[in-house]
């Protein structure tokens, strides 16, 4: 297997090695919302968007809890890699793919439990709400596969490798992409199909790693016997990844809350949120690509004991982060009826949109900022620190001002759209004071520690 050190050599250029895999994995990652909804946009109703705009948001709860769980594999592969403790990646991996197993299957049961419950709660439309249920369904079966493709994912991206992880979502892509096609224009599935190519789709890229993990001769061999914890890794992982996943879904709760209000202004302005939801993510994608990298480079140089070439690592992140992310800002800024009319051509919808866009759009630079220097902590293992800064945001900050704002403005989409980047500004700045003063009391405790 090789060896991928992110130790040494050119700090931009390991970091763009890194990070660029990464970005194109999660590009191809998001367009299977994104397909979803374009294709249920350009031949179902206002309805069928609706309810994948709701629905998306009650299955990313999974996607986040996992996302945040495996990121704290992902700091400790490659905390023992820099270390060189190949015994110790080795029970790592072992123990992560085997917690992820189970933790599967019980949010599958739990999250199908309360699916009427939580809808009830968003207050999805009733016009959309048995399509949102039938799309949720489906996609609460393919959890396995959610988290079996992110554990494996998460357990190469701490080795140093995000190539792989990037080839086998490709071929999940361009398969979900024709499986939507044929599911809902030809067969006339509605959001069910869109359901269900995710599902197959996500189920291929996981057994497609496996397969050639196996053939390649991975250092972990996949056999039963090896699928068993380490129970002193598993404290360490709920250590640095509960934190992680507990501000995941603490900001989830708080993008539930303003889709709930969003509901209650009708079909036109849930569909409008569900839009907007899918371009935070690609905007988003380069912050949180340069995040996850920037979390496992700091990881390998923090067990390796190089901090200054970790921090060197944060500005090179952040200065990328935030160019990319002005790019969709000004194209919001500049035309926001294109950007949502590329996923659907009602103009009640794009009439709706128009003033959410261009308040909301100033977000995706504030979010760049919070994300990666979130990335930098959390390879520092400062997940608590992360935990109760997103924590704070989403429930002390984002859920207050979503109630204030639709009780003084009601449905006017242009002030509601302001409230993402307020939060994320005031995180940005109070963050930011955060990696500076814990960057001096490293400092300081390393003065003390050489006299």
């Amino acid at each position: 297997m090789k060896d991928y050190n992110l130790t040494e050599g050119s700090i931009l250029k390991k970091l763009l090695m890194f990070a660029v895999p990464f970005l194109i994995a999660n590009v191809l990652q998001s367009l299977y919302g994104a397909v979803d909804l374009f294709v249920v946009g350009r031949y179902c109703t206002a309805e069928s968007v609706a309810a994948v705009s709701t629905g998306t948001q009650v299955t990313q709860i999974i996607t986040s809890l996992a996302a945040g769980l495996t990121l704290g594999s992902t700091v400790i592969i490659g905390q023992y890699k820099g270390q060189n403790d190949e015994e110790r990646v080795k029970q790592t991996i072992g123990t992560t793919l085997t917690v992820f197993a189970g933790a599967a299957l019980l949010l599958t049961v739990v999250m199908l439990a309360l699916e009427r419950p939580l809808l009830t709660i968003l207050r999805t439309p009733a016009q959309s709400f048995e399509l949102t249920m039938q799309y949720v369904a489906v996609c609460l079966l393919g959890n396995i596969f959610i988290c079996g493709y992110n554990a494996i994912s998460a357990v190469l991206r701490g080795y140093g490798d995000s190539a792989r992880p990037m080839m086998f979502v490709a071929a999940a892509c361009v398969l979900n992409i024709i499986l939507d096609f044929v599911f809902v224009k030809y067969c006339g599935l509605n959001v069910v199909g869109t359901a269900l190519a995710t599902v197959i789709s996500q189920g291929m890229s996981m057994f497609i790693a496996i397969g050639y993990l196996k053939k390649h001769d991975f250092l972990f061999d996949f056999k039963p016997v090896s699928f068993r914890p380490v129970w002193s890794i598993v404290k360490k992982l709920a250590y640095v990844g509960i934190p992680i996943s507990f501000q995941e879904m603490m900001v989830r709760i708080s993008f539930l809350y303003l889709m709930a209000m969003m509901n209650t202004c009708g079909v036109y302005a849930a569909s409008v949120v569900g839009i907007g939801s899918k371009y935070d993510v690609f905007a988003m994608l380069t912050s949180t690509s340069m995040a996850s990298a920037l979390a496992a480079l700091t990881a390998q140089n923090m067990g390796a004991g190089k901090p200054e070439r970790a921090r060197k690592s944060l500005w090179y992140s952040l200065g990328i982060a935030v160019a990319v992310s002005s790019l969709f800002w000004l194209w919001a800024q500049l035309d926001p009826r294109s950007m949502i009319g590329v996923f659907t051509g009602d103009e009640n919808v794009i009439a709706a949109g128009v003033p959410f866009f261009k308040s909301c759009s100033y977000d995706y630079i504030m979010t760049a900022l919070v994300f990666v220097m979130n990335g930098y902590l959390n390879g520092k293992q400062k997940t608590v620190w992360t935990m109760v800064s997103c924590s704070f945001g989403a429930v002390c900050l984002r859920i207050p001002m979503v109630y204030f704002f639709a009780e003084h403005f009601g449905e006017d989409l242009g002030m509601l759209g302001k409230i993402a980047p307020i939060v994320s500004g005031i995180m940005a700045c109070y963050t930011l004071v955060y990696v500076i003063y814990e960057g001096k009391k490293y400092e300081k405790q390393r003065v003390i520690s050489n006299w």
